[in-house]
């Protein structure tokens, strides 16, 4: 309602009490009065009406709200699993896979860069994905799925040496409390207290490993590009639980707070894993030189080879979520908070390792280098074995002299760079103004 209206109804009111109290000094009663007598009744009775039903409403709303979006029950998590793969499906069938497992953006770019050879060093046949295949034995059609059981071994031993690490002087709540109480934090949160933390006791299993081409359609001069896909299965309790404060601070700081607990657990995480590896790729300088310029010419700039993974959409995660909201009279496991986390959860893996995106890790040279030599000395006393922390501080200060290396030569190029075009402003410079100033070393005019 409006001013107005308000205003109209209470002269209205004002008007009818006037009329009443003059009915009643007046011993005759006319026709008008009793018509506004019944007006009068009949407005006050649906008012009332009106705003009893008004407030039912509200009521009724709250408790459907309450009831179907905040205690409504979640569905079964074979549902919820299929629901989500039907719709990564629909969503990879939609466009375009532009970031393939083996697409390399400099792949074009290759082909085209031609470096000078040398006829000392011998070249081999171009080796395509069949005669790889041929000379390693392996059938893409009719290969038997392989168990990985050695490769499960190795990933056990080193998710072991993960958690001692991890328990070690309590390394891994002083890092999760700094990452949570980051810059990322939002304003409304108070500090968060990490009151749970389990890493779990089993191992991720793989296997049914096999080799096949890429199905994306991309065959390039080489033949069909490989990828290797297994499945894996993790059957475990990994829990994380927090503490915090949600801060109202409207209308003035610090109106409200509302404490909550969370604690999340993985239950099990299933789907099918693809590796491929990205060969290394030589690209031009960033800063490629003018013919006409006086600086040297820059190298080609190469890129490591790097392993890429990722998962197949189909993958599945199951996740147990507790919650407690409230000081005093607290709210215990709210199914809506559980399924707000769980599609949180499934957002992040989906953004970062689930095709068509993939996760890229540079490998590091495989070529026997001193520096990397570990064990007992050696007979002839070279040097070569492990004596004490030499060889430790023999890495730090070749890694601390790289390090210092690329960084004089970047600023030598910057300072390169920098000289060229001060020497280009003064030469268009002395052209305009007409003066016989030439840089050292130009061409006569």
């Amino acid at each position: 309602m409006g001013s107005s209206t308000l205003v109209k109804m209470g002269r209205y009111i004002l008007c009818i009490k006037i009329l009443r109290k003059q009915r009643r000094n007046s011993p005759r009663s006319s026709p008008s009065i009793h018509l506004v007598e019944y007006l009068t009744d009949s407005y006050s009775l649906s008012f009332t009406e009106g705003f009893l039903l008004g407030q039912l409403s509200v009521v009724i709303l709250i408790g459907a709200f309450i009831k179907f979006f905040i205690f409504g029950d979640p569905p079964s998590p074979e549902t919820t699993a299929s629901t989500r793969a039907l719709a990564r499906r629909n969503q990879d069938a939609a466009h375009k896979r532009s970031f393939s497992i083996n697409s390399s953006p400099s792949a074009g770019s290759r082909s085209e860069i031609r470096v000078p050879s040398s006829n000392v060093l011998r070249h081999p046949p171009r080796l395509t994905t069949p005669i790889i295949l041929s000379k390693t034995y392996y059938n893409v059609d009719g290969h038997q799925p392989e168990s990985l059981d050695w490769f499960n071994v190795l990933v056990a031993q080193t998710i072991a040496q993960f958690r001692t690490d991890a328990h070690q002087e309590e390394a891994i709540l002083t890092s999760l409390t700094s990452v949570l109480n980051g810059a990322q934090k939002p304003d409304f949160l108070s500090s968060i207290k990490v009151t749970e933390i389990s890493l779990g006791e089993d191992f991720p299993i793989f296997s049914n490993c096999r080799v096949h081409p890429v199905e994306d359609g991309s065959t390039g001069p080489d033949g069909a590009k490989l990828q290797a896909r297994m499945d894996v299965d993790l059957s475990d309790l990994i829990t994380l639980g927090v503490e915090t404060k949600i801060i109202l601070n409207w209308p003035k700081p610090l109106t409200a707070i509302l404490p909550v607990a969370l604690a999340v657990s993985i239950v099990r995480f299933s789907g099918t894993l693809s590796i491929s590896f990205l060969p290394s790729a030589s690209h031009p300088a960033p800063f490629s030189n003018a013919p006409n310029s006086s600086l040297p010419q820059q190298p080609l700039s190469t890129t490591p080879t790097s392993l890429a993974f990722s998962f197949l959409p189909d993958y599945r995660l199951d996740v147990s979520v507790r919650s407690l909201v409230g000081s005093r009279s607290r709210l215990q496991d709210i199914p809506k908070i559980a399924q707000m986390v769980e599609n949180r959860l499934h957002a992040w893996i989906d953004e970062r390792c689930v095709e068509p995106r993939v996760q890229q890790v540079a490998l590091p040279s495989l070529w026997p280098r001193k520096k990397n030599t570990r064990g007992p000395p050696s007979e002839e006393g070279d040097g070569l074995g492990l004596r004490g922390t030499e060889p430790v501080r023999d890495v730090r200060e070749e890694a601390r002299s790289e390090v210092e290396e690329e960084r004089r030569r970047d600023r030598e190029c910057r300072e390169r760079q920098t000289a060229a075009g001060m020497a280009e402003g003064l030469r268009w410079r002395s052209k305009a103004e007409g003066g016989g100033y030439e840089m050292p070393g130009a061409m006569p005019t």
